[in-house]
């Protein structure tokens, strides 16, 4: 029965728990405040403890979740196994690694932690968890993947194309094949920093189409994705 409470909690909606909005505000607040010391290039004894509560606050939210988790998934006591690599949960198991690097200072194994300083700002995507905006667009993308990987596709296949044409017809220009690579996608989402440039007629020629075909390829998306998420809001309306 306590299990049901902190589930209804934790990923429960207002029916449920009136106090899940609650726990959902808070948590943002908290992850709000864990990246405050990230702004900052000194090292305080007041970040420290803003790095130790909110540290504090994510493992028991992680503990939580994870006594949950059969609940969650649905799937028995194979839940328990399972959420732990479950996407979401590896974020909030990331974000807690870096904080443990304090015992590197007395087992030098240890230090090897500190690897983990570099995934700091996946504090950040904690945050998807408690946006109900975000989980509708994660909803879309599920759901619209098909068409998404075939527009991606073919953009990788024509950046491949574009860049083995114009490695060819400009050898001096491009010392690599990943120079022709990074032109390519450049080009392709009309970015154009002009770092990188053909300079004879038949390389200029590949650039246009190339920008042509991108602003093409980048529409795509973006009608998939429009569409998608109207459908989706009109479907929750609906519900």
């Amino acid at each position: 029965m306590k299990r049901d409470k902190i589930y209804s909690l934790i990923d429960g909606d207002v029916g449920t728990n009136k106090l899940s909005p609650v726990y959902d505000y808070f948590m943002m607040v908290i992850i709000i405040i864990s990246l405050i010391p990230l702004a900052f290039k000194t090292k305080t004894i007041a970040f420290d403890i803003i790095d130790a509560v909110t540290v504090t606050v994510f493992i028991i939210d992680y503990i939580l979740r994870f006594i949950t988790a059969d609940k969650h998934l649905e799937k028995g006591a194979l839940s328990f196994l399972l959420y732990p690599i479950t996407p979401l949960a590896i974020v909030d198991l990331i974000s807690i690694l870096p904080s443990l690097s304090i015992l590197s200072s007395g087992f030098r194994i240890f230090k090897l932690f500190r690897l983990f300083r570099t995934f700091r700002v996946f504090k950040a995507f904690k945050m998807l968890r408690y946006s109900k905006s975000v989980i509708i667009i994660l909803n879309v993308i599920k759901k619209q993947k098909t068409a998404l990987i075939a527009v991606l596709s073919f953009a990788i296949g024509y950046i491949l194309i574009a860049s083995l044409v114009v490695f060819n017809v400009e050898p001096d220009t491009f010392n690599s094949f990943f120079d022709a690579i990074y032109w390519a996608t450049v080009s392709l989402t009309t970015v154009g920093y002009g770092d990188i440039y053909p300079i004879s007629s038949a390389g200029r020629i590949v650039t246009m189409v190339s920008s042509f075909i991108g602003i093409a390829i980048v529409a795509l998306p973006s009608g998939i994705l429009t569409a998608g998420y109207m459908n989706e809001i009109k479907n929750s309306d609906d519900e």
